[in-house]
């Protein structure tokens, strides 16, 4: 068995905040796998949504998709205690996050390794008493200039940001079956190398003149006077002084 967490923070007004991508992905797998009438099931701490074996692509393995319903900085309390009740490690766990320190476009698979601030995650670490399991980040980028980190987490996609967005909750939840199916390091060949980043656009480089450029052309310089021309002017001269 597996156990994927979208981590989020609970209500309307956080619903397309940065900080609740890991909710979008989660809600993707359970459009793609959903049975006749199923839903998401209240527990305790979390919503739950079971991928059943042999539907669509989780393979034989049960997965269970969670979204904590304890507000972000307490996302460890909904995580450790279904741990616990499957008797689960936590290399079957898989917590779908946001990244402030990933440029927005970016997609990473990765195990183990610090909170980096994610407070969602701090609580997960803190509650299991250890790093070693997996993350799949999805880059948010740093805030700009004026605003704090904080501030940019809680805000809403803008509009021209929303076609990259779908890409990544799509390429998201692609990766996250891969996971469950195929294990770390297969999610991670395949998706690692996802960067959706805008391709600045480089100023065309100016044309030189044809003209200005000719082969053999002499350089612009000061007229100078053919021989004969100048032969008459010195006839000119000796005229008006004698």
């Amino acid at each position: 068995m597996k156990i994927i967490v979208g981590l989020g923070n609970v209500g309307a007004q956080y619903a397309r905040t940065r900080h609740n991508v890991g909710w979008l992905v989660l809600d993707e797998l359970a459009r793609r796998h959903a049975a006749a009438g199923q839903g998401w099931r209240k527990d305790t701490h979390a919503d739950l949504f079971e991928l059943r074996p042999g539907t669509g692509s989780v393979g034989t393995e049960k997965v269970l998709l969670v979204r904590p319903q304890t507000m972000m900085n307490l996302s460890g309390r909904a995580v450790q205690p279904l741990l616990a009740y499957y008797r689960l490690e936590p290399d079957a766990l898989l917590v779908v996050q946001d990244d402030l320190d990933s440029p927005y476009g970016l997609l990473r698979l990765r195990h183990g390794g610090r909170h980096g601030g994610q407070n969602g995650l701090r609580d997960i670490i803190a509650r299991l008493g250890t790093e070693a399991f997996d993350r799949l980040k999805i880059g948010i980028g740093r805030p700009p200039a004026g605003r704090t980190a904080a501030d940019w987490v809680l805000s809403r996609w803008a509009d021209d940001e929303q076609a990259t967005l779908q890409q990544l909750v799509t390429l998201g939840a692609d990766a996250a079956e891969t996971w469950a199916t195929l294990g770390r390091a297969e999610a991670q060949g395949r998706y690692n190398s996802t960067d959706l980043r805008p391709v600045p656009i480089k100023p065309e480089p100016v044309k030189p003149d044809p003209a200005e450029s000719s082969p053999g052309k002499p350089a612009p310089g000061p007229e100078v006077a053919s021989e004969a021309e100048q032969a008459r002017r010195e006839d000119r001269t000796a005229k008006s002084e004698g």
